[in-house]
């Protein structure tokens, strides 16, 4: 029993099964490939009209998705619990911004956007079914078998959604090297294999997306005075350079070198549109110390995520590009 007694069939506690990072697809015989989604990822419990949605950390979901919850709440299944991502598109596209705005401590403004911006449930995973059964042990192709005969009365492609999949690592591969939309890669899963929950079983891909940034300002090492990131900018529609995020994975044997040549140019205009610092999520207690550059140089970066036009992690420098001109660096690089 959980929950004030009330009975999921297996612990709310359960780790969904997590993978690991290759830098390209396995093309062995025996996987299954499958969209990554970029959403929350969510394990959906339901036990007669009573649901329960936890986040891949455990911690409960369901008061920020009101519109979910009624929709699996209704539906004419006793119990189920499915793993999968919850979404919402604004404009044709997915939006990780409006999934965050959801997560705000007014249940007023939560039902104001679960009406203005509904999310969706995408379900890839099936560990308990209708019948009460825990599957878990049963293999990949056995489970997807059992949640496509549960979303064949349950799907509706504003509420509920199930997500494809292909055997064919060729069409795999297409998915990979498209342009975007609504995935940032793939997902891979042994067709014979059980869900382990917590462990890192599977194998995702991520698209390599990449952007030649100006470097328009740095921060110096914690307690050094070596450079230990380079902020990245982009020129907007005014001609203002907008700081973007960051690349911090320089390498021991150039950080000298590399300080010496940044100290040059320190003092420079900087970023003359949006600047590091400030109140956001993505501030730290240092965001304020950084020395302003001229903005000359110009670097090529990966990247996964954009979020508000920003970078969402940190970046992967991939090389200096002394051929590219500041100014055809913009945000038509980033933009999906």
């Amino acid at each position: 029993m959980t929950k004030a007694g009330i009975d999921f069939g297996l612990s709310l506690e359960i780790e969904p099964m997590e993978a690991r990072s290759a830098d390209s697809l396995p093309v062995d015989d025996g996987w299954q490939y499958e969209p990554k989604w970029d959403g929350f990822r969510c394990l959906a419990f339901k036990s007669g009209s009573h649901i329960d949605l936890r986040a891949k950390s455990g911690k409960p979901l369901a008061r920020y998705f009101p519109e979910v919850v009624a929709y699996l709440s209704g539906l004419a299944v006793d119990r189920f619990i499915i793993d999968g991502e919850l979404v919402i598109e604004l404009d044709g596209k997915l939006s990780f911004d409006a999934l965050q705005m959801r997560l705000h401590p007014a249940e007023s403004r939560i039902r104001k956007l679960s009406v203005e911006t509904p999310a969706r449930l995408v379900a890839f995973d099936m560990l308990l079914t209708p019948a009460g059964v825990p599957i878990l042990d049963q293999s990949l192709r056995e489970r997807r078998a059992a949640l496509e005969g549960f979303a064949k009365d349950t799907s509706r492609p504003e509420h509920l959604i199930l997500s494809p999949f292909t055997r064919d690592v060729t069409e795999a591969s297409r998915w990979l090297s498209g342009s975007g939309g609504d995935t940032d890669g793939v997902v891979c899963k042994r067709v014979d294999g059980a869900y382990l929950p917590g462990e890192r079983v599977m194998t995702k891909v991520k698209r390599r997306r990449t952007a030649d940034c100006v470097v328009g300002g740095f921060r110096y090492e914690s307690d050094s005075e070596l450079v230990g990131s380079l902020l990245l900018g982009l020129y907007n529609e005014k001609g203002e350079l907008d700081h973007v995020g960051f690349t911090s994975t320089i390498t021991n044997a150039e950080r000298r070198e590399l300080t010496s040549r940044l100290e040059a140019l320190r003092g420079g205009s900087g970023f003359t549109g949006k600047s590091p610092g400030g109140p956001s999520r993505w501030s730290t207690k240092r965001s304020s110390e950084w020395e302003p550059l001229a903005p000359e140089l110009v670097v090529e970066v990966r990247f996964d995520h954009v979020t508000g036009r920003r970078f969402r992690h940190g970046t992967k420098l991939l090389r200096w590009r002394p051929d590219k001109k500041p100014s055809q660096c913009d945000y038509h690089q980033i933009e999906r």
